[in-house]
């Protein structure tokens, strides 16, 4: 994963113990207060939160814990690894568009990162500026190609 992402990890770490996990306490210990606990809805409620919260700091603690970080700035090149933003064109509509490939815990397509493991990425991988690489689509093969590649 990039340094970025593990960031972002960690910051979302750092909140589900920090601010969530109190704040469903607080909300546990509220609904107790209200009485029967077999028919009250905030309780049960505020469980599942908690139970939530514990199950994504135990996950966020796995990931971050087994991650291997890699620099994508220390990389250089016109060939597409791990790490690279690549700009490309689809070859039928000419659209254009960047991408940045990174580990998967920190893929989010609407910001342009996509996930080492997506067929884009597999595609991608390997290839220079200038090649050309058809990636299979539902709606059909999509052929795309490289116009630039850049490592920051």
């Amino acid at each position: 994963m990039t340094a970025k992402g593990q960031q972002r990890l960690e910051d979302e770490l750092r909140t589900l113990k920090s601010v969530d996990r109190p704040a469903v306490i607080r909300a546990i210990a509220e609904a107790r207060e209200h009485g029967d606990l077999s028919e009250n809805a905030e309780y049960h409620a505020a469980r599942d939160r908690q139970s939530f919260i514990e199950g994504r700091v135990l996950e966020l603690e796995g990931i971050i814990s087994n991650a291997e970080v890699i620099d994508p700035s220390a990389l250089t090149g016109t060939r597409v690894r791990f790490g690279a933003h690549i700009e490309l064109v689809d070859e039928e509509t000419d659209k254009e568009a960047l991408y940045q490939i990174v580990g998967v815990h920190e893929a989010d397509i609407k910001q342009g990162l996509i996930s080492i493991s997506s067929p884009l990425a597999k595609a991608l991988i390997g290839k220079d500026v200038g090649d050309s690489v058809s990636v299979p689509a539902p709606g059909g093969d999509r052929t795309y190609e490289i116009l630039k590649v850049t490592y920051r």
